[in-house]
């Protein structure tokens, strides 16, 4: 079984990163917008909120959300292998977990509107 990701494409910062990785990754991943999407928030037993507000991955039925969702992506993609190794180490995650959540709040602040 592949990992499902959850991405906000309609937000473009989000859609080209994404997008970046659809390129390069395998079936391994199974890329889900959460736009709209009533059934990404049955799955993942998130509010649209929390959807919205940070990337989420199901990987071995657990949904990870935020830095570490973005580590799973990255050790299934070859040319990103580094970067899951490398943030993997605890220092260096933690400083990686508080950049993400800084800059996923601005994103979250700036694409709000789609929660109406």
């Amino acid at each position: 079984m592949g990992i499902k990701v959850y991405f906000n494409n309609s937000c473009n910062i989000c859609r080209f990163e994404i997008n970046h990785y659809k390129k390069i990754s395998d079936s391994n991943l199974e890329w889900i917008d959460i736009t709209n999407n009533e059934e990404a928030l049955k799955i993942t037993s998130k509010s649209k909120e929390e959807l919205l507000r940070r990337l989420h991955v199901i990987d071995n039925g657990k949904v990870i959300g935020g830095a570490q969702a973005f580590i799973i992506i990255w050790s299934k993609i070859p040319k990103y292998k580094f970067l899951s190794k490398i943030f993997s180490i605890k220092p260096l995650y933690i400083l990686f977990h508080y950049v993400y959540e800084f800059i996923a709040y601005f994103l979250f602040l700036k694409n709000k509107s789609q929660l109406k």
